[in-house]
């Protein structure tokens, strides 16, 4: 999962569309659009552009209404979102609710609607100033273990294509990453070599 990050995404230049495609022909099979200080339109016009373009599944973090709106496969919420157990009987069958858990409270807590965990900080990150200490392989076991059977755990924070391996050792269903791929000089290369990495 490629997470959005308008920073990174304007050093770059050229069309945002553009570079996730090239994320999507290096091997990334889902996105994600994060822009936490966006205008509700422009994060509306941005996850549109994106579903429109892309032939894998776009989630918006924390916003169901835009999510919707855009006709998109569903929304990442954290703990300041609306609960996952209030949204779930008032939307399509099918849409996708991640949450995000980085302690075990957190995972105790987690609502058993949740159609994934995003486990985080795996590594120090420099593009979540919030993110809180990172958990290492270990750590992320751990929390992992406590996911309801089947339950995919995605790993994110610090992932790169040197450490995707460890973290998929330690028993991750998928990455999540934002710099690795999109402070790449090339978006499909680093892709591809994360992709290659997990293998």
């Amino acid at each position: 999962m490629v997470i959005t990050d308008p920073v990174l995404l304007k050093g770059r230049g050229g069309d945002p569309v553009d570079v996730l495609r090239q994320a999507v022909a290096g091997g990334a099979t889902m996105v994600q659009v994060r822009w936490k200080d966006g205008l509700p339109a422009e994060i509306l016009e941005l996850t549109h552009a994106l579903v429109a373009a892309l032939p894998v599944p776009v989630l918006v973090n924390d916003r169901v209404d835009i999510a919707l709106g855009a006709g998109a496969a569903g929304a990442h919420l954290g703990w300041d979102d609306l609960p996952l157990d209030a949204l779930r009987p008032n939307l399509p069958a099918g849409f996708l609710l991640g949450i995000s858990i980085g302690t075990p409270d957190e995972a105790a807590r987690a609502p058993a609607t949740a159609d994934y965990w995003s486990v985080g900080p795996c590594f120090a990150t420099p593009t979540k100033s919030d993110a809180g200490s990172p958990l290492g392989p270990e750590g992320f076991t751990a929390l992992a273990r406590l996911a309801p059977e089947g339950l995919p755990v995605i790993a994110i924070g610090g992932i790169t294509a040197s450490n995707a391996a460890q973290i998929m050792g330690a028993g991750a269903a998928g990455l999540a990453v934002i710099g690795a791929v999109l402070g790449a000089p090339d978006a499909q290369q680093a892709a591809h070599e994360l992709r290659a990495a997990m293998l």
